[in-house]
């Protein structure tokens, strides 16, 4: 599985977004606003993007749309959405410290 977020900003302000945010996927950029219209989501009195999440499957068909975003609490949702699509937890890698290896004891 595969995540990112979309956005019709230029490429340079959705990487020092992702930067800041520290996020983990990429934020991809659609300054034309193709994407946007193709999706339905660009506001015409504003040319900007509403905030809706696409869950996609592998087979490139959408699986829900959720209209009713809310940036504070959107993370904890997409992990519901997500666990009730099937889709399994990602567990992060983490980096251990090497374990000290005993050679041989002191006498």
């Amino acid at each position: 599985m595969a995540h990112f977020a979309a956005s019709v900003d230029a490429p340079d302000i959705n990487r020092k977004f992702a930067q800041d945010l520290g996020v983990d996927y990429p934020i991809l950029s659609d300054p034309s606003r193709a994407a946007a219209k193709a999706y339905g989501v660009v506001r015409d009195d504003k040319g900007t993007a509403i905030r809706w999440t696409f869950y996609i499957g592998v087979d490139g068909k959408i699986q829900y749309v959720d209209r009713d975003v809310s940036p504070s609490a959107h993370g904890g949702a997409v992990a519901a959405k997500l666990a009730e699509l099937g889709v399994k937890r990602r567990i992060p890698v983490r980096r251990q410290a090497p374990s000290r290896v005993k050679l041989f004891e002191a006498p």
